[in-house]
């Protein structure tokens, strides 16, 4: 079985988000178990697995995504790198739509390399700051944002570009701040390529901090809009590995465009008989 890890928001290799991606010959997926133990074995923030699904239905292909310690509802990265991947091995081209926890997502392929993904904009609710906000972040919040279930992270804006990028939260008291993540985001500095800029840290799902969140965005996305009066805007997710990503806000639907590199492509062999 081919797999392959994929940095997905970027055009060069080791920038962006990496995921593994797994496309499966088969019609269905295997069990649970197996989907987390070899997400577990790649230990990247996510692995993505994929089927086909027969001709003349709703969807193309069966979509599901693993942490290292649980199944997710939704990721923008890892959706970002199975498309690269089915469309740099001609498994599909144009647009290709996934059949997901989340609904119907599709992606559609443009002829510079691109890919835009057509996914649910998250509803934002405000909401006071949780009690220990300000020192589990190190920062002082300006607003804080529920980002409902549809991703159910904690969306909080800090004062600056400056600040964001400086951040070195306490994991710990993050992680009782939010079942889920936080996401921290804040103006873009004034002459960048990016109009606003954030980090995201995922304690509840067994990630410290996430290179390049594509779900993220589409809370960002709305937060930004209104705030800009724009409805096309640039994100940079400035983490160790940064990445660009490009949003179209459209009512209840966000679009999220970007590059990805493959950066390796192998086996991943039966699993070895149990040693007596």
């Amino acid at each position: 079985m081919r797999i392959r890890i994929v940095d997905a928001f970027t055009d060069r290799a080791f920038r962006g988000n990496p995921a593994g991606v797994l496309l499966l010959d088969s019609d269905h997926f295997p069990s649970e178990a197996w989907l987390g133990q070899v997400a577990a074995e790649v230990n990247l923030s996510e692995t993505a697995f994929a089927h086909p699904l027969p001709a003349g239905g709703s969807a193309d292909w069966a979509l599901r995504w693993f942490t290292p310690a649980t199944e997710v509802s939704l990721c923008g990265h890892a959706t970002l790198a199975t498309a690269h991947v089915l469309r740099t091995t001609g498994r599909a081209a144009g647009l290709v739509r996934f059949a997901t926890r989340s609904g119907v997502l599709t992606s559609d392929a443009h002829e510079d390399g691109s890919l835009t993904l057509d996914f649910p904009t998250s509803e934002l609710i405000p909401v006071p700051a949780p009690g220990g906000t300000a020192k589990a972040l190190g920062a002082e919040p300006l607003s804080v944002h529920d980002t409902s279930e549809r991703i159910g992270d904690l969306l909080v804006e800090l004062a600056d570009e400056r600040t964001v990028r400086e951040l070195a939260p306490d994991h710990d008291a993050l992680a009782r701040l939010s079942d889920r993540g936080v996401i921290v985001t804040a103006a873009g500095a004034p002459g960048g390529d990016h109009d606003f800029v954030s980090r995201a840290f995922f304690p509840g799902v067994g990630v410290t901090e996430d290179p390049v969140t594509g779900s993220a965005h589409t809370a960002l996305a709305p937060f930004w809009s209104a705030r800009l009066g724009r409805s096309e805007l640039t994100g940079y997710q400035a983490s160790a590995r940064g990445g660009l990503v490009r949003t179209l806000l459209r009512g209840d639907r966000t679009l999220l465009t970007g590059t990805a590199v493959t950066v390796i492509d192998g086996e991943l062999l039966p699993e070895p008989p149990a040693v007596v």
